[in-house]
């Protein structure tokens, strides 16, 4: 490749990065969230996948596994649970520890916490619309 192609590379020029698409959300709304949400938001998205969940559920079982162990009890490859575990250790539900030439995953609970707490305010949020809509009927079927 030459020097003038590589350089145009660099400042944005043919072969750059594609444009993001749009969530269909504006920016105002995204920003509204707030920081725990989106902490939560990754821990849902990562346990979206029910693959993911079953690696999850297995990392329960013991203190730490490879991603060959688990390969051998998952009907997957060894690289499809890695990339299973690369998404779970992105929304932090996973950490990797290397010893020797093994990596051993250890499941993380913190995001789990985090994601069970928001969920209690949503619920508790969602009781307290549904309790004033109950005394709202109440009151309009008094009259």
């Amino acid at each position: 490749m030459s020097d003038a192609r590589r350089s145009s590379r660099a400042r944005g020029g043919p072969r750059a990065a594609a444009p993001r698409r749009s969530s269909g959300r504006s920016e105002a709304s995204a920003e509204s969230e707030g920081a725990g949400e989106g902490a939560a938001g990754a821990v849902f998205a990562a346990l979206a996948d029910p693959t993911r969940r079953r690696v999850v559920r297995a990392l329960t079982q013991r203190p730490t596994v490879t991603a060959s162990a688990l390969a051998g009890e998952l009907p997957i490859t060894r690289q499809a649970v890695a990339k299973h575990l690369s998404a779970l250790a992105d929304a932090g539900l996973v950490s990797a520890e290397h010893e020797g030439r093994e990596t051993r995953y250890r499941l993380t609970p913190d995001p789990l916490t985090d994601a069970m707490r928001w969920m209690a305010t949503a619920g508790a949020q969602w009781d307290e619309r549904l309790a004033r809509l109950e005394r709202r009927l109440a009151r309009d079927s008094q009259r």
